[in-house]
């Protein structure tokens, strides 16, 4: 984000968002200069928009390793995010009225909907974490043995959004396959930093999003296994085969294809990138202050997720301080950190009041510049010692 500019922001919250990639705008800019697009027009302007986005749809699918758009194959269904995605699989998959199993540690998009569809009598179950926030995969067995009818759905997140901490999930997709239950898997977060093959996971759909590798906002897809059938959420129109009518947003999803195309063609590199800046990161303020709780340190993590408790000090005062600094980052969730409540996923993993008040999360990216994380501890420890010495601990 910064250009070297010392007093440019240092933007560390890219599990929440990321930057458009300068080739992404392009291919946007080049897609709305060519003027009004309507995919579902029967003119020769119209259809040629469906053809263009015929051809993104199959180099998105081809890129994460599936095939859409032929008799009988898989399909993308296009949404406005990952939050609508996350609704619609759900709401619909299996006829979305038989048992949810889902975890403590989903995004509020996936729990919201849980909590929902629970006050309205769907049977949900929420399995734990353990201290490393990973799944209770011996619980998920039981509800499996409880609920072994084609309706259950599970809901399992590949990786999650504020620990980084990387789930079991071709253990998971093993035994809902032998159970017969349809697999949900929030993928947001996992795209273009791990290696991800959506039909190798032999789920029956799949959420992603562009703008957490450098794709638009505003866009997002759910991946459809053959055979899985969807009850449409909303009305008014036939496309996607009805399943999400609305006009398709040509530029973003062309925009999304060539955001996966540069983040699967440079996750090589990107990722170990990432991984260096984190832990050269973690490494120097770990030994500066030894008081310091990284979560999910000791297993696998996403390459780019620091998710770090400054013990002494208030996260809301931490994140003012480094506000004011010039650092953007955040307490958790985008979708809650307005608020800033308590981290739902550290209170699943079992972390004490003192940890979960004073937690705060780092997310670099392949976009960020190196000189600038030097910067970020240096102002990330001076707020520190200030701020462990005169905490203002909530009520």
């Amino acid at each position: 984000m910064s250009k070297h500019d010392k007093n440019a922001l240092i933007y560390l919250d890219n599990n929440a968002t990321t930057e458009l990639d300068p080739l992404v705008i392009e291919a946007m800019l080049g897609e709305l200069r060519r003027g009004p697009s309507n995919p579902s027009s029967q003119h020769a302007a119209g259809q040629q928009s469906r053809r263009r986005l015929d051809e993104a749809m199959e180099s998105i699918a081809e890129l994460l390793g599936t095939r859409v758009n032929e008799p009988g194959s898989s399909r993308l269904v296009f949404t406005s995010g990952g939050t609508e995605a996350n609704n619609l699989a759900l709401r619909s998959l299996r006829g979305g009225t038989g048992p949810l199993i889902t975890s403590l540690i989903e995004h509020p998009s996936v729990l919201a909907v849980a909590q929902s569809e629970e006050r309205r009598g769907r049977p949900v179950h929420y399995l734990p974490v353990d201290r490393d926030g990973v799944v209770n995969l011996e619980r998920l067995a039981e509800c499996l043995g409880e609920y072994p009818t084609r309706a259950t759905v599970v809901s399992i997140m590949s990786a999650n959004n504020e620990s980084g901490v990387i789930q079991p999930i071709e253990r998971i997709s093993q035994m809902c396959r032998s159970a017969g239950v349809a697999l949900h898997i929030d993928a947001t977060q996992s795209i273009a930093k791990m290696p991800l093959r959506l039909d190798a996971l032999a789920a029956s759909a799949i959420t992603l999003t562009p703008h957490k590798f450098h794709g638009p906002v505003g866009v997002g897809a759910l991946w459809v296994a053959a055979g899985e059938e969807l009850e449409p959420q909303m009305l008014g129109g036939q496309q996607q085969l009805g399943t999400r009518p609305g006009t398709e947003p040509l530029p973003l999803v062309v925009g999304m294809a060539q955001a996966t195309r540069l983040g699967i063609e440079r996750l090589t590199h990107s990722a170990a990138f990432m991984a260096s800046l984190r832990d050269d990161f973690e490494t120097t303020l770990f030994t500066q202050f030894p008081e310091l709780v990284i979560h999910g340190r000791s297993v696998q993590r996403l390459p780019n997720t620091s998710y770090v408790s400054f013990v002494g000090a208030n996260r809301q005062s931490m994140l003012m301080a480094l506000d004011l600094a010039g650092i953007a980052c955040s307490s958790g969730s985008a979708c809650t950190s307005g608020s800033s409540p308590p981290s739902h996923v550290l209170r699943a993993m079992g972390a004490g009041a003192a940890e979960v008040d004073s937690a705060i999360r780092f997310g670099v990216s392949r976009l960020t510049v190196k000189e600038d994380m030097a910067r970020a501890i240096e102002i990330i420890s001076r707020c520190y010692k200030r701020l462990r010495h005169t905490r203002n601990v909530e009520n």
